[in-house]
């Protein structure tokens, strides 16, 4: 008599068997390896949600309605629909101020890209002490607070006890001892230009020379065998480089420039006569200064709707720029 006995498994089909239970792990961590990026963005997405998703939903019903004081003081809600964007679509006033704010930032963006490139590419051919001291003044002009640059420019360019205008009196300008540098619309405009271009040329300067950092020594040794110049070798080698951050500094700059309040209020309150008043400006007064909140908040969304159209041409043209970069080097 036999007795069978059941044949233990054979190999291959354990190994068959752990093949088709072991990818599982694998799997389910490269799913959480995929989900790891927007696990870390959450954080700063919610914040950005809360913090300025928020207050700019609140500024949108606001504009809608109409609220002055006496709403305020008695908790009132009155919709009036679109009628503050009526207003102030159809009226002269914001047209003129959008026009006005649209060629202070361009003035002040080109002078300021302008000035702070030259500074960055000083600070690249300096040598270590003195690009340590030139940096140094670079970072104090951009670490000092608004308000107190403000605060200083005002003693600098004050009517009676001013420096500035002691110092033109003494070098032959004498009708510029007691001059109010307030009291015209250019003039306001530039001692404001002046104040804005100083404070963002530290940015601009300190980018570019980190820029420049990155450039290969061997591409000038390259061009000088060539016979290039400095002007050639900053056109072939320089610029090429240097283009990307000049993009983005550009489109930084734009958007801090566009939205100068501080500076422009602070200055003289978009004075004389509200002649240098910018669209952050005039939602203020507007909205705060005339108690006129629904309106205010009307002008602050479109300013946020202009400043959003500049700030995707910008970047239209950049996109093209580049892509036609690309197909050239193609």
């Amino acid at each position: 008599m036999t007795v069978q006995t059941e044949r233990p498994p054979s190999g291959p089909v354990d190994v068959a068997k752990r093949g088709e239970s072991g990818p599982a792990r694998p799997r389910a961590a490269s799913r959480w390896g995929a989900l790891a990026p927007y696990l870390l963005l959450l954080p700063a997405c919610a914040a950005s949600v809360l913090l300025l998703g928020w207050p700019l939903l609140k500024d949108l019903l606001l504009s809608f309605q109409n609220l002055n004081m006496a709403q305020l003081i008695q908790h009132a809600t009155e919709w009036n629909g679109i009628d503050n964007y009526t207003e102030v679509l159809t009226g002269d006033e914001f047209w003129r101020v959008t026009l006005r704010s649209i060629l202070f930032t361009a003035v002040n963006v080109a002078l300021t890209m302008f000035l702070g490139g030259l500074v960055g590419l000083l600070l690249a051919r300096l040598g270590k002490r003195m690009r340590f001291t030139l940096m140094m003044g670079l970072v104090l002009a951009w670490a000092m607070p608004v308000v107190a640059a403000t605060t200083v420019y005002q003693w600098l360019f004050a009517q009676r006890f001013g420096v500035v205008n002691w110092v033109l009196d003494k070098l032959g300008w004498h009708s510029m001892a007691d001059y109010s540098w307030t009291s015209d619309q250019m003039s306001t405009f530039f001692v404001v230009t002046v104040l804005i271009v100083w404070m963002s040329i530290p940015f601009v300067a300190i980018n570019l020379y980190a820029a420049t950092t990155t450039i290969p020594a061997e591409l000038y040794e390259a061009a000088s065998l060539d016979g290039a110049g400095a002007w050639k070798s900053f056109t072939t080698v320089t610029l090429p480089f240097l283009r990307p951050f000049l993009y983005a500094t550009t489109f930084l700059e734009i958007i801090w420039i566009f939205k100068a309040f501080v500076q422009v209020y602070t200055f003289n309150q978009g004075g004389p006569d509200r002649l240098t008043e910018i669209l952050p400006v005039y939602a203020y007064i507007e909205g705060v200064g005339n108690q006129h909140y629904g309106m205010g908040a009307a002008i602050a969304f479109l300013t946020i709707l202009i400043m959003i159209g500049l700030t995707a041409y910008y970047l239209r043209i950049v996109l093209k720029q580049e892509k036609e970069q690309e197909e050239a080097g193609l």
